[in-house]
């Protein structure tokens, strides 16, 4: 199907000589003679069926009829939403160019017209139109995943069962204790059982319990009156004021000191709390997400962590796991950090076989923060959009060879699950088969014994290209 352009001009003449120019270089072209008749006809064909394109872009003379004023067609401008626009004058004026730019116009161009020129400037503004198009795609599509996923990427069987568990427990009032290791994801399961709770309109408060100084977590907490200690200069809100009727998340909570337990005992158990020098009760209504990747039965038993408010805050406990259990996930989050990165920074970036696979087998002592961290810190320094062992060598400063990942790997998780091992030996057979038919996907398919389309889709599962 032919590119529909519409062209807007009062020049019989010009309009139909304009056509046909455009019409031989293989462009659709429809056009009208005042703003009004070319606005209708944009309009009528964005509104056909389904099966119909509208105009991809809109070429407009500045001095139209029933005015002839160059700023009423400027006004008309807005009308054409995210569909390029080139405007059209016979007179040479930087303050209208300028004017048009600041519009949303793609282009200024003087008559007489080149007709090579306008042919450029033409496809310039459709490849880039599209490639908008595709990020604004792009973008919708990963924040529908983010929606659909609750943002915790992963296929594993511990992923899912805990996207399942933040479905079934978000929109009750039950309190919920993330546990695990650093960097697997608890803030990103509190911030996902906020978002699908019925307190989503209202604030999630975050409170890294071990970042904010013993002696100063009371008044960030409950906040204080003027005058109630040395600096109170004026009344402040606290922590908890601000999380009312939302989310409060206490993050690291192992990390509390025990005064300061008790403390944060009573309010939960009494639903209210006095501000630091204050006589005036205040009442408080919230959701409690609590994180730590401390031992908190064993913390209990050692006398760091009260036991009572141990078993206030463990309503629910979810248990994140380390990445070397779910070895699976690593491919997809590689996949899904790759994209964004490429996404955010506006690159067309992706790993060679060597990279991908020193990603699947490396152990991840630090987890998917760790993953993210070295993926970005490596894409940001290539070069060539070929992410290659090169540049991980690089950020971290040492050899990255694929031998040396597998021995750690081997070393730090010996009992290797089916699919684990299914997994490496499907990976070696394809690169094996992809190097003696010298990456000939139809020859490959045809030695292993499966489809072409097969072979393409456990390429893309293991990143292998």
């Amino acid at each position: 199907m032919k590119t529909k352009i519409l062209l807007i001009d009062d020049e019989v003449a010009f309009c139909e000589l304009c056509a046909l120019l455009l019409e031989q270089a293989g462009y659709h072209i429809e056009y009208a003679h005042d703003a009004a008749s070319g606005l209708a006809l944009f309009n009528h064909a964005k509104n056909l069926n389904e099966g119909s394109e509208g105009f991809a872009l809109v070429i407009h003379d500045l001095s139209l009829p029933p005015s002839f004023r160059p700023e009423d067609s400027l006004d008309n401008l807005k009308f054409y939403n995210d569909i390029p626009v080139l405007v059209l004058t016979a007179h040479s004026d930087r303050a209208l160019a300028l004017k048009a730019i600041e519009l949303g116009a793609w282009d200024f161009i003087n008559k007489p017209i080149d007709p090579d020129l306008l042919k450029v400037i033409i496809q310039r503004a459709l490849e880039k139109n599209s490639l908008l198009q595709q990020i604004k795609n792009l973008e919708n599509e990963l924040q529908q995943q983010d929606i659909s996923n609750f943002g915790l990427i992963g296929k594993s069987s511990a992923i899912q069962s805990t996207r399942e568990l933040i479905q079934r427990i978000s929109n009750t009032q039950v309190p919920v204790l993330i546990q695990g290791p650093s960097g697997t994801g608890k803030e990103i399961i509190a911030n996902a059982i906020h978002q699908n709770s019925d307190r989503k309109q209202q604030k999630i408060v975050s409170v890294h319990c071990g970042a904010i100084p013993a002696e100063l977590l009371e008044s960030e907490l409950f906040g204080y009156k003027k005058g109630a200690f040395t600096g109170a200069d004026s009344d402040r809100k606290g922590l908890l004021a601000s999380a009312d009727k939302g989310t409060l998340f206490l993050d690291e909570i192992g990390e509390m000191p025990v005064a300061m337990q008790v403390k944060l005992l009573r309010v939960l158990q009494d639903g209210s709390y006095y501000p630091v020098g204050s006589r005036q009760l205040e009442t408080l209504n919230i959701r409690l997400v609590c994180a730590t990747n401390k031992d908190l039965p064993k913390a209990v038993q050692n006398n760091d962590f009260r036991e009572d408010l141990y078993y206030r805050i463990k309503g629910l406990t979810i248990s994140t796991t380390n990445l070397g259990s779910r070895r699976e996930d690593i491919a997809v989050l590689v996949d899904h950090f790759l994209i964004r990165y490429n996404h955010e920074h506006k690159t067309d970036i992706s790993l060679d076989k060597a990279a991908s696979s020193w990603f699947i087998n490396t152990p991840w002592p630090g987890n998917v923060r760790e993953l993210k961290n070295t993926l970005e810190s490596a894409a940001a320094i290539c070069l060539n959009n070929c992410l290659s062992l090169q540049e991980i060598e690089l950020i971290r400063g040492e050899s990255a060879t694929l031998n040396q990942a597998e021995q750690l790997l081997h070393k730090t998780q010996p009992h290797k699950t089916l699919e684990q091992q299914v997994s490496e030996l499907e990976i070696s057979l394809i690169a094996k088969e992809m190097a003696t038919n010298k990456g000939n996907k139809t020859h490959t398919a045809q030695a292993l014994g499966i489809t072409r389309q097969g072979l393409i889709n456990k390429i893309k599962r293991y990143q292998l290209e």
